[in-house]
């Protein structure tokens, strides 16, 4: 990709990758830092960049390691919102009978979760869900699943306890499970 070519596309990609940077950073001005980081990162590193992956892959990637390195350099800093959400309580009891199972089973059509990441409408779908999670939800979420920290790191990083972790884990799964239900699943059966 030409050096022109790749400051644009970067340029289109800055608003997706300061929306994630915000999401798990809670501080405008670490967000700015990591991305200007990520787009200096990525233009040092063009000639690296094989074309194995996407582009916007590659630089989403690229942005996380940098997101965890600013965790690892600020430390406790980080937490201090996130654990005065963390302690917000929050009811499931309506989704499960007094035994503890579900009330509802889930809504067939999840199959093969390989086909359905292939889709990007899929992928769309999955991230506005993420976005409709409370933030300390979709922070801790992030920070599991998408960032692949350790649960004790997330937990240092946050102030909070593993079961706090796991809690809040779970909450953030469910919220999700309805949302691509409601969003990806049931539109499908409907036609």
């Amino acid at each position: 990709m030409s050096q022109p070519r790749l400051h644009e596309t970067l340029g289109e990609l800055r608003p997706m990758l300061l929306k994630i940077a915000r999401l798990q950073l809670r501080n405008d001005t670490w967000a700015e830092d990591v991305v200007s980081e990520t787009m200096i990162a990525a233009l040092e590193g063009a000639r690296d960049f094989a074309g194995r992956s996407q582009l916007k892959t590659w630089v989403v990637g690229i942005l996380k390691h940098k997101i965890v390195d600013q965790f690892r350099s600020h430390g406790r800093e980080v937490s201090v919102e996130a654990q005065m959400e963390a302690s917000e309580a929050e009811s499931f009891d309506e989704l499960f009978s007094e035994s503890g199972h579900f009330r509802q089973r889930p809504l067939p059509g999840w199959g093969d979760p390989h086909d359905a990441l292939s889709q990007n409408q899929f992928i769309e779908i999955l991230q506005a869900c993420v976005d409709k999670l409370p933030a300390n939800l979709g922070r801790i979420f992030m920070m599991r699943e998408w960032m692949e920290l350790e649960t004790d790191e997330v937990c240092k990083e946050l102030g909070i306890t593993s079961t706090n972790a796991f809690v809040m884990l779970y909450r953030a799964r469910m919220r999700l499970r309805e949302c691509l239900e409601a969003n990806w699943f049931a539109p499908a059966r409907a036609r």
